[in-house]
Formats: structure tokens, C-alpha cells, sequence
């Protein structure tokens, strides 16, 4: 029988993850099919019982349902303990395993895609939901000289910073707190993209040269990509790259497997 994975989120239509793992299963040979399931609010346990119950061997997990997945798991990788967050779900007769592949494809992305050094830099991670969880230990073992979290409500970013204070320089903000200071890296875990907006950032945070990174993706150039070239980024990248390298990963959890991006990508790209 030919197996079974899907993505999971709400909104969900927008996806590329099908395609992205159809793609890798045709380069690698692998027997799979892979859907959408649009994940109804406060139904994300419902859903992925469902799906599993129906032979289902792993599950991505998207907006809003990282944390419900995390919660979901038997049990769960160090990283996606670290992160209290879940974005790869693999389903057997052992039961669920949780893991995190968010953070390992964003960093991957940025350095060897990219070529955007980590080490050294001043970061500015925008969120702190599970997409931010998902990150922060990764970017920090990349050895920025500091990552400061920047949410609507500071004490979830201060609650996220001192989390992950012990693995490296980690600050939490108010926006309006950032007043003054300059970052080589603004990075957005923020979903306010899917809403075409933008966090509301003070000006002057850019410094020169430097990157802006939202980890949202579109077949347009994201608001918070607009607002990076707007306001003078010299780089300024969608979180398409993340999505394929995070996919690779959990490809890899799956399959026994890793295929090769850099194709993929290149086609992605192309389609777009």
C-alpha cells in the first residue's frame, strides 16, 4: 500500500508542502501520497487521531496547530521538547513522535542557501509563538551575539527569552521597546502575513547591510519582504527556502532518506 502523510493547518489552501513532497518522493523513489487537511479551530486532536486511525503515517503540523501537537505526542525529540513546539509527526506502532524540524531549515536556509552568516550578528526574532519556539535554539547554537524576541505582549517574549537564555545573549521587547536600536537580521515568526500586515516596527532598526527574513512565503513578495525593501534591506528572502530545508528534515524522519533541495527549490521557484 502505498503510504500516507499530510500537512495540517487553518488556513491550509495556500501549502506548497504537497508539492514539495511529491517532489522529493519522485526523486528518491519513495512510495507515498501526500495531502492538505484543513484543521478546524480547537480540533486539531480530533483531526490527527482521525487521519492516523485511517493508516496515516505522518502528519506536518502548521498555523495554529504547532503547540496542540506538541501536547498530541507520545513523546518528543529533544529539540521539540526544547521548543514546546511540534511541526513533524511520525506515526507507528510505537505511537506518535514529536519533533521540530522548523529551526534546522531556517538556519540551513539562511547560511547555506543564502549565504547570510549567522555568527556574530545582532538578530531580532519577531513573535513568540510556536514558529519563534521552533527557532531560537537552533539560531542560537548558530552563535549570533545576541537574539532579542519582540512580541505584542512582552511578557510572552521575556517568558521565551529566559527559556532560552542559557544557550546563548536572549533579550525579550515590546515593539515600541525596540525604539533605538539596530539589528543585522529581523527575522519574522509573526502571522501577520496571512493577514497582508505587517508588526509594528519602529524605524531606524535596520543596520547596514542588513538581512530581513520572513518566515511566511507567498507567490508575491510577502508584506513583511515589501516593508524590508521599503525601508532599505540590503537582502531581503521569503521563508520558501525554510519550508523546503524543514521539509527535507522531516522527509529524512520519515523516510531514512534525505533528498536533495536544491532542485526542488529551483522548481518551486519557477512554478511561482
Amino acid at each position: 500500500m502505498t503510504d500516507r502523510y499530510a500537512v495540517i493547518g487553518n488556513p491550509i489552501a495556500h501549502s506548497k508542502s504537497p508539492r514539495i513532497h511529491t517532489l522529493f518522493a519522485a526523486r528518491t523513489g519513495q512510495d507515498l501520497v501526500y495531502e492538505a487537511i484543513l484543521g478546524p479551530q480547537g480540533g486539531f486532536a480530533d483531526c490527527a487521531t482521525a487521519f492516523r486511525a485511517a493508516g496515516g503515517r505522518g502528519l506536518n503540523v502548521t498555523v495554529p496547530f504547532k503547540q496542540d501537537a506538541w501536547v498530541w505526542a507520545d513523546r518528543l525529540s529533544t529539540r521539540a521538547e526544547r521548543a514546546g513546539a511540534v511541526n513533524t509527526l511520525k506515526l507507528d506502532e510505537d505511537g506518535v513522535l514529536g519533533d521540530n524540524t522548523d529551526g534546522a531549515g531556517l538556519v540551513r536556509d539562511l547560511e547555506t542557501n543564502l549565504g547570510c552568516t549567522l555568527a556574530g550578528r545582532r538578530v531580532l526574532l519577531l513573535g513568540a509563538g510556536g514558529a519563534a519556539r521552533g527557532v531560537l535554539a537552533p539560531l542560537l547554537a548558530a552563535g549570533p551575539a545576541a537574539v532579542t524576541i519582540a512580541n505584542r505582549t512582552p511578557d510572552k517574549a521575556a517568558e521565551l527569552a529566559l527559556r532560552f537564555g542559557d544557550l546563548g545573549l536572549c533579550y525579550g521587547r515590546s515593539y515600541d521597546e525596540l525604539a533605538g536600536e539596530r539589528f543585522d537580521l529581523l527575522i519574522n515568526a509573526t502571522a501577520a502575513g496571512l493577514s497582508g500586515e505587517v508588526p509594528p516596527l519602529p524605524e531606524g532598526l535596520l543596520a547596514d547591510a542588513a538581512w530581513c527574513y520572513d518566515m511566511m512565503y507567498g507567490d508575491e513578495p510577502t508584506a513583511f519582504v515589501r516593508w524590508a525593501r521599503a525601508h532599505g534591506a540590503a537582502h531581503a528572502a521569503d521563508g520558501l527556502g525554510m519550508l523546503v530545508e524543514q521539509a527535507a528534515e522531516a522527509f529524512l524522519i520519515w523516510r531514512g532518506v534525505r533528498p536533495d533541495t536544491a532542485p526542488v527549490l529551483a522548481a518551486l521557484r519557477g512554478e511561482g
